[in-house]
C-alpha cells in the first residue's frame, strides 16, 4: 500500500485494516469533550497490534520529555517531568487483560503501569522499568475521581502537577511495594498520551496532549512528530481552551461558522507559531515544522487541521517559515530571548 492510499485510509478508516485495538481495549473516550471520540482500529501491516502502538509510545516518550524539558525556562506553568508514558489496566476488558499484561510486562498490580519510558529520562536512572505499576506518588495513592477508565491516569497527573517541579518523588511501585526515589526535571506542565486510534489527530485541552497513533505513523521523522506535539503543548502553554471559554465562542458544528472559527483559526496560528519555538528549544530541526504542514497539505491532510477553523497548510508554512526567521533575528541579539507570543498574545475578541 502507498503512504497516500495508506494516509487516506487512516482518515476515512475504510481500507485494510488488519486488526482492531477496539477489540483488545474498552477504553472509553476521556471524559473531556475535546476528546469525546470512539477508539478506532491502528493499522498493524500484520504486526501485532498492541506492540505497534508500544513502539509508538517509546517513540513518543522522548520526544514529550525533550520538548518539555528544553523549554521550562520560559514556560508559564511548570511541573516535575520523569520520562514516562503512562497506562491503566481499567482501558482494558478483563479477558484481554492477560494480553497486554504480556506485551508490556507489566505487573498485574491494580495500578497505573509504566507504558513506556525514556531511557535517559530521571525515571529510567532511578531503576524505573516498563511495566511497573505505581500505586502511589510521594505517599498520595494514585485514586480514580470518577468511573472513566481514564480517571487514574488523570489522577496521577494531578498529583505530579501539584508537586515542585524539582523536588525528589518517591515512588511505591508494585507488586513489591518497593520505593523507588526519583530526581525530576523541571518541565513546562502537561499530560501526554498516545491515543490507539489510527485516525491522524491530535489534540489537546489545557492540561492533556493526546496523540494518535495514526498521526505518529504519519511523520516521517521525530522532528516532524515533535512538530505537531509541540503544536499541542503550544495550545496548553497559550492556555487556549481557557481563552476561547472566556471569548464565549460556540463548539460543535457552530464553531466552524463566523465569529467561532475566526477565533479558533488564530489559536491555531497561534501554536504554529509558538511551535517553532519550542522545536528550538528542544534541539529539533525548525524547519520541521514546514515539511511536516507541506506534507500534510499534499497528501489531502483534513480532519482536526481542515479550514475553517484552520489555516489552510500553505497559509501554515508561510507562517511557520517566517516565525523562524523572527526568531533567529531576536536570538542573534539575545540566545535566551523567549517567544513574544508568551507575553503578547493576540487578543480574542
Amino acid at each position: 500500500m502507498t503512504r497516500r492510499a495508506t494516509s487516506l485510509c487512516w482518515q476515512a478508516l475504510a481500507c485494510g485494516l488488519t486488526l482492531s485495538l477496539a477489540t483488545v481495549a474498552a477504553a472509553a473516550a476521556p471524559a473531556s469533550a475535546a476528546h469525546a471520540a470512539p477508539i478506532q482500529p491502528i493499522v498493524a501491516d500484520g504486526k501485532d497490534p498492541l506492540a505497534v502502538l508500544i513502539a509508538m509510545e517509546r517513540r513518543v516518550a522522548p520526544i514529550i520529555r525533550r520538548l518539555a524539558v528544553g523549554n521550562a525556562a520560559w514556560c508559564p506553568a511548570v511541573m516535575p517531568t520523569t520520562g514516562w508514558l503512562l497506562g491503566d489496566r481499567r482501558l482494558y476488558r478483563d479477558v484481554f487483560w492477560p494480553r497486554v499484561r504480556t506485551a508490556y510486562a507489566a505487573s498485574d498490580a491494580d495500578a497505573p503501569f509504566v507504558a513506556a519510558l525514556d531511557p535517559a529520562s530521571p525515571a529510567a536512572r532511578a531503576g524505573l522499568r516498563e511495566g511497573d505499576a505505581i500505586a502511589a506518588i510521594n505517599g498520595m495513592a494514585i485514586a480514580a475521581q470518577s468511573d472513566s477508565p481514564h480517571a487514574r491516569l488523570a489522577a496521577a497527573h494531578a498529583i505530579l502537577a501539584a508537586l515542585p517541579p524539582d523536588q525528589p518523588i518517591s515512588l511505591t511501585v508494585l507488586p513489591a511495594a518497593k520505593t523507588i526515589i526519583v530526581q525530576p526535571e523541571r518541565g513546562c506542565a502537561s499530560e501526554f498520551r498516545v491515543e490507539a486510534s489510527d485516525a491522524v489527530r491530535a489534540r489537546a485541552d489545557g492540561t492533556l496532549v493526546l496523540i494518535s497513533a495514526g498521526m505518529v505513523r504519519f511523520a516521517d521523522s521525530d522532528d516532524e512528530l515533535a512538530t505537531v506535539i509541540a503544536h499541542e503543548l503550544a495550545h496548553n502553554i497559550l492556555r487556549h481552551r481557557e481563552r476561547l471559554n472566556d471569548a464565549a465562542i460556540k463548539r460543535g458544528v457552530a464553531q466552524f461558522f463566523g465569529r467561532n472559527a475566526r477565533l479558533t483559526r488564530i489559536t491555531e496560528s497561534e501554536a504554529d507559531r509558538l511551535a517553532v519555538w519550542l522545536l528550538d528549544g528542544a534541539g529539533f530541526d525548525t524547519s520541521a515544522a514546514a515539511r511536516f504542514w507541506t506534507n500534510f497539505g499534499k497528501r489531502g491532510g483534513g480532519g482536526l487541521f481542515a479550514a475553517p477553523t484552520h489555516p489552510k497548510w500553505r497559509t501554515r508554512v508561510a507562517e511557520v517559515t517566517k516565525e523562524i526567521e523572527t526568531m533567529r533575528l531576536l536570538r542573534a541579539s539575545n540566545p535566551a530571548a523567549p517567544p513574544p507570543l508568551i507575553a503578547n498574545p493576540t487578543p480574542l475578541d
